[in-house]
C-alpha cells in the first residue's frame, strides 16, 4: 500500500525528525498563505473570505503532510535515512574540552586576521590617498 511504513523501527529518529522539520516549514508556509489570503478580498462576504483563507492553507497542509509521510517511507529515501542514522552512530564525537579549545583557536585566528586585514586596508588607503592628492 502507498502509506505503509517501510522497514518499521529502522531509522526511526532520522525519519521522524526529518518529517517534523519539513512539517514545520510547510506549516510556516501555510501560515503565511493564510495571512495573504486573509488580507485579500475578492468581492466576497467576510465569511466567505475567511472560509477560503482558512480552508485553502489547511487543505494544502494536509496534502503536503501526506506527501511528507509518503516521502519518508519511500524505499530509496528511507534506506538513505536508515544508512545515515547508522553512520551517525559510528561517529566518534569530540569531547567538550576539545570543542572549547578549538573554538577559542578559531576565534583568535579570526580576530588576528581581521586586525591584519584592517591594518592593511588602512595602510593602502593612506598610500592611495597620498598618491592621488
Amino acid at each position: 500500500m502507498v502509506f505503509d511504513i517501510y522497514k518499521r523501527g529502522q531509522g526511526k529518529y532520522t525519519r521522524l525528525w526529518s518529517a517534523f522539520a519539513v512539517a514545520i516549514i510547510v506549516g510556516l508556509g501555510c501560515l503565511r498563505l493564510y495571512r495573504k489570503l486573509e488580507a485579500a478580498s475578492w468581492g466576497l462576504s467576510t465569511r466567505a473570505t475567511l472560509w477560503i483563507a482558512t480552508m485553502v492553507p489547511a487543505g494544502l497542509f494536509v496534502i503536503l503532510a501526506l506527501v511528507i509521510f509518503w516521502l519518508v517511507n519511500k524505499s530509496s529515501v528511507a534506506d538513505f535515512m536508515i544508512s545515515a542514522e547508522g553512520e551517525m552512530k559510528k561517529v566518534s564525537w569530540s569531547s567538550k574540552q576539545e570543542i572549547t579549545v578549538s573554538t577559542f583557536i578559531v576565534i583568535a585566528v579570526v580576530v588576528i586576521m581581521a586586525a591584519l586585514l584592517g591594518t592593511t586596508d588602512v595602510g593602502f588607503s593612506a598610500i592611495f590617498t597620498w598618491l592621488l592628492s
